[in-house]
């Protein structure tokens, strides 16, 4: 028992020492012997190298179609985390906070206005650069049905327009969107296999994102969903905060557009009133003219028996 107790302290001293030694060797304890090993920086088969999380939340006051497009991105982006709903009273720049008990260093947030307006942030945590837009076309998993399908997990290609190397802030949006929505290599909840594609494209001043599924080897796609469209407001060099980088000339916030559809509906209703200005003043310029009447155009007007009515009748009364 005694010579049992030792070899168990021993084995005991051998694992601290394990533990504290930094050095090229170390020793394995196994029943009271030591082997040495050599422990230089020998790199792991399939080690997780790039610790990139990406928070998504949204504020308050999202709504239901908004909130499902941000339930999609996180089932799509498995090195995604998730967080509370944000009061609209703290500030944009408490999101780096969060982001730092999250341990997270790219964020996608969704800010909610007039339970209409869906804005979405894409920012660098914490140093920047970010980007706002306005998203258009929201169209989710459960709406579309579509028939392509990806395994849960599964790492994505990304496919860019060649629109983004011709201009310097694509440029910066095209590495924005490529470190934000690619999923480490070796992440523990992505699956090792590369079978869907996101697609940026641009288009009338905005980006459209697809997500297809790689149905074979030749190319042919199939779509997954979600579908969506960012219309690009600002760039800032900051996270959230900063000088503005680019300022989009094209872009018309929600509150122009619906005041130019209320604009072009009270058209309608402002020709109708000129329509009867203009034919009352026609009607009292012609009020005292006559117009000239030729006599021998009664000549061709006949009357039917069956439609005549009062003296007109006394014209087809026969005596025997």
């Amino acid at each position: 028992m005694a010579k049992r107790k030792q070899v168990e302290e021993g084995s005991k001293k051998n694992t601290k020492r394990l533990k504290k030694d930094t050095g090229k060797t170390m020793k394995i304890a196994r029943k009271g012997k030591s082997i040495k090993k050599p422990t230089g920086d020998v790199t792991k088969k399939g080690k997780w190298t790039n610790k990139t999380r990406v928070l998504i939340f949204a504020s308050r006051g999202i709504s239901y179609r908004g909130r499902h497009l941000m339930n999609d991105l996180r089932t799509i982006m498995p090195h995604s985390k998730p967080d509370v709903k944000m009061a609209k009273r703290d500030g944009l720049f408490a999101i780096n906070e969060i982001c730092e008990m999250k341990n997270c260093s790219k964020v996608l947030f969704f800010e909610a206005k007039k339970k209409k307006d869906l804005y979405l942030w894409v920012s660098n945590i914490p140093h920047g650069p970010s980007a706002k837009f306005l998203v258009e076309n929201i169209h989710t998993l459960d709406e579309l049905k579509m028939t392509g399908n990806c395994l849960r997990g599964s790492r994505p290609i990304l496919s860019f327009d060649s629109s983004f190397e011709e201009l310097p802030h694509y440029n910066i949006l095209k590495e924005l969107f490529t470190q934000t929505f690619s999923t480490p290599y070796h992440h523990p909840k992505s699956q090792p296999f590369v079978d869907h594609v996101y697609n940026f494209a641009v288009g009338d001043n905005r980006i459209w994102f697809r997500n297809y599924q790689i149905i074979e080897e030749d190319g042919s796609l199939a779509e997954i969903g979600p579908r969506f469209v960012l219309n690009l407001i600002k760039i800032f060099g900051g996270s959230f905060v900063g000088p503005t980088l680019y300022e989009n000339p094209h872009y018309k916030s929600p509150n122009e557009q619906r005041r130019q559809l209320k604009e072009l509906a009270s058209y309608k209703y402002k020709n109708r009133i000129d329509s009867k200005l203009s034919l009352e003043a026609r009607r009292q310029e012609t009020k005292d003219k006559t117009y000239k009447l030729d006599v021998t155009d009664e000549v061709f007007y006949t009357i039917r028996p069956e439609d005549a009515q009062g003296q007109e009748k006394s014209t087809f009364y026969r005596k025997e």
